[in-house]
């Protein structure tokens, strides 16, 4: 029987409960979770590479079934590299939808045996985003609520 393996690719920067709630959400749908982590190059990241790797393995580290890795490559070369069906997507507001159904049509048709699966978020967690963090921190807010501790202590020694 094939594994069943879903990459849920993004720049996690940083890492938020948005992300944190859909992907234990998705290890209970699959064998295996890949949290996929890559610089986005149209942003320049706050945090480094290796601090988004080690960060995210820390707040994932009770979830079994969760692998934490990097990649520079195409989403779909990544996926196929990693023996992935699906590719995990998050949908927070209707207008994030028009841009992620353009990225799917565009996996599809660069790789047709990989799926897209698009999952909200918990309802408390709808307006979570990692710029928002950013932002927010950046202004000397209280970024308790929306990510873990040990996320927002990097995150004061990283400012």
């Amino acid at each position: 029987m094939t594994k069943r393996i879903a990459i849920y690719p993004g720049s996690f920067d940083p890492i938020t409960n948005g992300h944190i709630d859909l992907i234990k959400r998705a290890s209970k749908l699959f064998d295996e979770v890949i949290v996929g982590i890559t610089q986005n190059s149209k942003k320049s990241a706050f945090l480094s590479i290796d601090q988004r790797i080690d960060i995210t393995k820390e707040t994932l580290s009770g979830i079994n079934n969760i692998k934490v890795m990097s990649f520079n490559t195409l989403l779909v070369d990544f996926a196929n590299a990693q023996n992935a069906q699906v590719i995990l997507r998050g949908l927070r507001a209707v207008s994030d939808f028009e841009y992620e159904f353009q990225l799917s049509g565009m996996n599809k048709h660069l790789n047709p045996t990989i799926e897209t699966l698009f999952m909200t978020p918990a309802e408390q967690y709808a307006n979570i985003s990692s710029s928002l963090v950013r932002e927010i921190l950046s202004l000397n807010g209280d970024i308790s609520h929306f990510v873990p501790k040990s996320v927002e202590i990097l995150l004061k020694q990283h400012l």
